[in-house]
């Protein structure tokens, strides 16, 4: 008998039967539009993405333009790229352009769809993001789908890491741009810390779809991008440190694998203050609780971190005298990211490799306020269903799962769990080889390279020819991954079966025809093809026979969306295929969440060593467990998000602000009211309103003026004469000051007067805003302490970062007054005395180049403006952007101290 809500949803229909159904008269239209759409020449296409243009400028809405656009794109696509969508893909773009995550299974052609909503966006002129997880990825889908854009007269390109500043902008100016998350968020950054609008690569965010939206906007949601800068050297401290660490035993701390935390015990404590004395780290007397301890504290606690929670092969791998962090979720290597607050280079000392120094943060963003800067956001991805709840209430995307092309084909067999690692190894081994001998393709799935390695080594000795994908193989990826379904292949894979690159069966024609190519560049290319087409239909035959590929985990992740991730690496496009999880009681999910109660169970069922217990149950409690580690999760992505948007608000305003200035001809009304406002504060801390004269600190006043505003004024004078009140001297100050500034104008002339007061002011809000985030840092870091004292540490920190943006922004408004009240033009003789210098020195370095190959003195450099100081751009003079500049590093201005 049915259930009421199995009953309700067999009248109804689920929620998502309605969304499929409600694209179906759009899909005909399409359909209905195509054979019009077929019978136009290619400039026909190309005439009407012109046509679209107009009318969208003309006020047509893109929903009204939907059907046409997306005729146009898939006649487009079927002559570029002799691909034409089915009506599922066409279904997947309409929940991309609505706003949507389409879940599409493996191998549905997620790449082409993405080509129909981007199009039809990218008519507005406003640009369109597509966004992957690697750059190999971006610059394919960019080169493989330009073809179709190219044939509908529009531009697209691709964004990469160390791509020079005019071809990225260039690239961002196109109509499709296709990039990595990374690269995108750096680039935002990197554009508000830039001093010039011409010198900004991004235009704007309108758009952008995220392909497998859930490894970018969830697993990586927490990691935030951080561009920083290095601070002091403390190599020597990390090395010791490290040294002392292995002495300790399992009684002086207390290691939760669930929560990954590492605390020290009350022992551990003691037997830390013993050792840091006996190394000299803490002079007698002095504890772990003095504050003076607080440095020696951290960096101790790093060092446990490094041994006890990271390991090699798992968290990260050395390579080239380098720590190279592992992405746990799809295990590639993330070349250029490093751990902060000193963790990257405790790991460094525990490897014995190069400490680099530690960095200091100069601007920082997470993905989740990166992405939902967009004006309109979607995604795409096999495995969105599970996370539907973090992706509504986080992005309001909803999840909408799109049909196959085909039924699915593919048998997932229920999980096998044995007592110990061991015998799951045994069994993975031979069921390998049964497959093996039919012929049958394998892809077997790890989660760590340490576990893939182990297997390989158990397959090379049973004589089992295999290929291992992991971060070590990684620039073999595409090539591993397109034979993983030739006939007999064996591939072992850590968490990242693929991604982007189809596991064709009898393997993928177009890498084999590249390499023919390749390899016989003389041969006729059209041969090459018809050859191993032929050769590929016979063997994708054998392989189909042999029942497809088999998809063998060897552990479930803690995220299902992983697991299932695996699982869909089988059975595309209707293929046949099989799946199946071996697991045991030692696997770290089974060990940390809840393998007692199964290890009871599997006790009183009295199995015998090398049994498995298969049972529907066993994968319910499973999926309950995984549950469980991605709702614990859930909660740390939304609790980081809530600290992080106090900070994102503060963000929005200084990148605003910034913008504004930038874009300002004439900044001097800005910093005029800067200069009355400082003096209005500086009047009413001496000068309290409605107080009378005896109450006046005038001597305060007076020194306080001097160092504000560099001017030496009467103020013991004023303040003698009848009726003087605190409005009075704040009119004659203010007018005194803007006197000076108007003499400072006519010595400087006007614009250039400008190009100071803008460039001051730039660089004086980048500095407070670093200073600002480290303090937030810090306060984030010591805040939670405040829950002993049943606050609420979100709430205290609410209050407080606010309190510290509105001394910032105090302080911001001394400096830039105090700053341009001192700066002047140099004189002649400076400046003479200046050329003159630079002359010898330039004389004296090319006379000792040889003797001092590359370098600059520890102390600056010798032939620096007397009375240069880095610090007080006041000291510089006023050098041209193309003089030599005044430090004496024999560069042009604008390449040392003028730039920003």
């Amino acid at each position: 008998m049915l259930g009421i809500g199995k009953l309700a949803k067999k009248v109804f229909g689920t929620p998502n039967d309605r969304k499929i159904k409600s694209t179906r008269p759009l899909v005909a239209k399409i359909n209905a539009l195509e054979p019009e759409f077929q019978k136009l020449d290619d400039a026909g296409l190309i005439a009407k993405t012109e046509e679209f243009r107009k009318r969208i400028a003309d006020g047509e809405s893109l929903d009204a333009l939907l059907p046409e656009a997306f005729a146009n794109c898939r006649e487009a696509a079927r002559r570029a790229l002799g691909l034409r969508a089915f009506d599922t893909q066409l279904m997947g773009g309409i929940f991309l352009h609505q706003g949507n995550i389409a879940e599409m299974k493996t191998g549905e052609g997620k790449t082409l769809v993405a080509t129909f909503p981007s199009y039809l966006n990218a008519l507005s002129g406003k640009g369109v993001h597509v966004v992957t997880v690697n750059e190999y990825l971006a610059k394919r889908d960019a080169e493989w789908m330009a073809k179709v854009f190219e044939a509908l007269g529009m531009t697209c390109s691709s964004i990469y890491s160390q791509q020079p500043e005019d071809e990225k902008r260039a690239a961002y100016a196109c109509d499709v741009t296709y990039a990595t998350n990374n690269e995108l968020g750096f680039d935002y950054l990197r554009d508000n810390m830039k001093s010039e609008l011409k010198d900004m690569v991004q235009r704007g965010h309108n758009y952008a779809i995220v392909d497998e939206v859930d490894s970018i906007l969830i697993d990586e949601a927490r990691t935030p991008l951080i561009i920083s800068g290095p601070s002091d050297d403390r190599s020597e401290l990390y090395q010791t440190i490290d040294k002392l660490i292995p002495r300790l035993t399992e009684e002086h701390y207390e290691l939760d694998e669930k929560t990954r935390q590492v605390t020290f015990t009350e022992e551990g404590n003691e037997f830390l203050e013993q050792i840091l004395h006996e190394a000299g780290f803490l002079p007698e007397g002095q504890t772990l609780y003095d504050p003076e301890s607080t440095t020696i504290v951290h960096h101790v606690n790093q060092g446990l971190r490094a041994h006890k929670l990271f390991q090699n092969g798992v968290h990260y791998i050395v390579r080239n005298g380098e720590v190279a962090l592992i992405d746990e979720f799809t295990g590639r290597m993330m070349s250029g990211r490093r751990l902060s607050d000193g963790l990257h280079q405790a790991i460094e000392a525990k490897e014995g490799v190069e400490i680099k120094p530690e960095n200091i943060t100069l601007a920082s963003v997470t993905f989740q306020n990166y992405f939902r800067l967009y004006d309109k956001l979607s995604g795409m991805t096999g495995t969105a269903a599970t996370e539907a709840e973090e992706f509504m209430e986080i992005y309001k995307l909803g999840v909408v799962e799109v049909p196959t092309n085909r039924p699915i084909q593919r048998i997932d067999e229920h999980d096998r769990v044995y007592r110990s690692e061991v015998e799951k190894l045994a069994a993975v081994v031979e069921s390998i080889r049964e497959a093996n001998a039919k012929g049958q393709p394998v892809l077997v799935g790890t989660t760590s390279i340490d576990k893939s390695e182990e297997l390989s080594n158990f397959l090379t000795k049973e004589g089992i020819p295999h290929n291992v994908l992991n971060a070590k193989q990684h620039e073999r990826e595409a090539e591993i991954v397109a034979d993983a379904g030739k006939f007999g292949a064996v591939t072992i894979a850590t968490n990242m079966a693929g991604r982007g690159t189809d596991i064709k069966l009898g393997g993928n024609v177009e890498m084999k025809v590249m390499e023919a190519i390749a390899a016989n560049p003389e041969a006729n290319p059209d041969e090459i093809r018809a050859r191993i087409e032929a050769e590929h239909a016979e063997e994708e035959k054998r392989v189909l026979e042999a029942g497809g590929l088999y998809v063998l985990a060897t552990e479930r992740h803690e995220s299902r969306r992983i697991d299932n991730q695996l699982r869909g690496r089988s059975g595309r496009q209707g293929d046949p295929g099989r799946s199946l999880f071996f697991l045991s009681l030692d696997d770290d999910l089974m060990r940390i969440f809840g393998s007692e109660r199964l290890d009871k169970m599997l006790s009183s069922l009295g199995m015998k060593e090398g049994e498995a217990i298969v049972h529907p149950w066993v994968n319910k409690s499973l999926e309950k467990a995984q549950a469980k580690v991605e709702g614990r999760n859930f909660d740390i992505r939304k609790q980081l998000l809530k600290f992080d948007d106090v900070m994102n608000d503060q963000r929005k305003v200084v990148f605003s602000q910034r913008r504004d200035i930038m874009e300002s001809e004439n900044v001097n009304e800005i910093v005029e009211d800067m200069r009355h406002e400082v003096i209005e504060d500086l009047v009413g801390e001496a000068i309290p309103p409605k107080s009378y004269p005896d109450q006046w600190d005038v001597e305060r006043l007076h020194t306080s003026l001097i160092e504000a505003l560099n001017m030496d004024l009467p103020i013991k004078d004023w303040a003698d004469e009848e009726g003087v009140d605190d409005e009075v001297i704040i009119e004659r100050v203010s007018e005194a000051s803007d006197r000076m500034m108007a003499e400072k104008e006519e010595a400087f002339g006007a614009e250039q007067m400008r190009q100071i007061e803008k460039q001051f002011l730039l660089n004086t809000i980048d500095a407070k805003w670093r200073e600002h985030l480290l303090t937030l840092e810090h306060l984030r870091s010591v805040v939670g302490f405040r829950g002993y004292a049943q606050r609420d540490p979100l709430n205290e920190y609410k209050n407080e970062s606010f309190q510290l943006f509105e001394t910032m922004l105090d302080s911001l408004r001394s400096e830039v007054t105090q700053k341009l009240s001192r700066v002047r033009p140099m004189t002649e003789e400076e400046r003479q005395a200046m050329l003159q210098q630079l002359v010898e020195q330039q004389a004296a370095a090319t006379a000792g180049a040889q003797a001092h190959p590359v370098g600059e003195p520890e102390d600056g450099h010798p032939n620096a403006v007397p009375g240069f100081d880095e610090n007080d751009p006041s000291t510089w003079g006023n050098p041209g952007r193309n003089d030599l500049c005044p430090c004496g590093s024999g560069k042009k201005f604008k390449h040392c101290h003028g730039a920003v």
